[in-house]
């Protein structure tokens, strides 16, 4: 009926806010900011960070900061003034857009593992004419965090100690 809000699971939540917050997205890549940009982005990142433990195998993500994730979202959406019933409509939109990015943030190439540029140009999309490119480093910038995290202990990331710089 109630939820608890359990302040001390936030930390992999401030540490996916602090990356989406990165300067490197907004002067580099020319993203919008905004709170939809944001969002992605923190989406995107903690994308990574599940197929990660999924591709480890050894323990699951916990439900209870997959929850807390979520629900500081909705939070946050809440903040913005928006009313019950509009948050339940873009929560739905936003669990939509996570699970689209989760499924389709990565492209098994046999050669290398790449990440799958349409759904950053979708959902990351730059301002200006070289969209191409800043896709491409876009995607290398993922990528990088997708190797810089797979060399963590699952544990260092659920504390939030995730300390990549780009």
């Amino acid at each position: 009926m109630f939820s608890i809000y359990k302040t001390h699971h936030n930390v992999l939540y401030n540490k996916l806010v602090e990356l989406s917050r990165n300067i490197f997205f907004y002067r580099n890549i020319q993203l919008k900011d905004n709170f939809e940009t944001r969002i992605n982005l923190i989406f995107v990142h903690m994308a990574i960070i599940l197929i990660i433990f999924k591709k480890r195998k050894q323990e699951e993500f916990p439900q209870y900061i997959f929850d807390n994730i979520f629900q500081n979202i909705e939070y946050h959406i809440r903040e913005l003034g928006y009313g019950d019933v509009a948050v339940n409509k873009k929560m739905k939109t936003l669990l939509r857009v996570f699970y689209d990015i989760l499924f389709k943030v990565k492209a098994d190439n046999k050669k290398k593992k790449m990440l799958n540029k349409t759904v950053l140009a979708n959902y990351l999309e730059p301002q200006c004419k070289k969209k191409k490119q800043l896709i491409d480093d876009l995607a290398n910038y993922f990528e990088e965090f997708y190797y810089f995290c797979f060399e963590l202990k699952n544990k260092n990331m659920l504390k939030g100690q995730i300390k990549f710089k780009y």
